[in-house]
């Protein structure tokens, strides 16, 4: 039996670095050819040998639609990991470590354009995971918060009903751990913050403009709640 797909993957250098740059934010190819150092039509090949395998998808921008986002499936990565420790012997397939219960350090600050769904949405699932943990949201844009998002967090047992949004000026001079940006267009505008908190960026489309009603939210939640998922286990690494 020969060694298993993802390590033959991992195990190059460029994809490495390239895997370990998307494991911390969504990035154009500009952006990470810079990261990495190679040339563009290098790191574009990378990119398709990892996206032929499903480590990594591509998203057009919803503030250009010229470039793309890349962003890696890491719930797929610690799969294929297991699975090649598992190969090996069956003690080395992984387990995940558990969550603490204490606030991890830093406090996070999740924007997007309206704050009116995806980060009010991702600070309520932050929330309910750490309730000791400072949690905010912020639009460049503010408008009402949008009811399906209320019903979809209503379903998961969260009370969204009464949340206000703000603008991210409310917070211009407060100190975050992370700032995370979800969508396109407010990551081009959102200012820096004091302390160099960690930027991170997801690049989530808008579930109000998918067309398909509460399902385009419910994938949303679903994504939020994957991605918290790993960006607590970064936190409290």
């Amino acid at each position: 039996m020969g060694p298993p797909v993802f390590l033959g993957l991992a195990g190059h250098p460029v994809r490495w670095r390239l895997l370990t740059e998307l494991a911390r934010s969504d990035r154009q190819v500009h952006e990470l050819t810079d990261l990495v150092g190679e040339p563009q039509n290098l790191v574009s090949y990378h990119l398709g040998r990892l996206r032929a395998e499903g480590l990594v998808s591509a998203r057009r921008s919803a503030a250009d639609g010229r470039v793309a986002y890349y962003a890696l499936d890491l719930a797929r990565c610690g799969d294929l990991l297991s699975a090649a420790g598992a190969q090996l012997h069956p003690a080395l397939a992984l387990v995940p470590p558990p969550c603490s219960g204490d606030a991890p350090p830093g406090a996070v600050l999740f924007l997007c354009t309206g704050n009116s769904a995806r980060s009010q949405m991702a600070e309520a699932l932050l929330r309910r995971a750490r309730p000791r943990l400072t949690v905010a949201s912020a639009g460049s844009h503010p408008k009402a918060v949008h009811p399906d998002a209320v019903r979809v967090m209503a379903e998961r047992g969260i009370d969204m009903s009464g949340r206000r949004s703000k603008h991210l000026a409310e917070f211009a001079g407060d100190r975050f751990g992370h700032v995370v940006t979800l969508c396109d267009k407010v990551r081009l505008v959102a200012p820096d913050f004091p302390g160099g908190p960690e930027r991170v960026h997801w690049s989530l489309p808008d579930p109000a403009r998918a067309g398909d009603g509460l399902a385009a939210f419910a994938r949303t939640a679903e994504e939020l709640s994957t991605r918290i998922h790993y960006l607590l286990h970064r936190m409290e690494a």
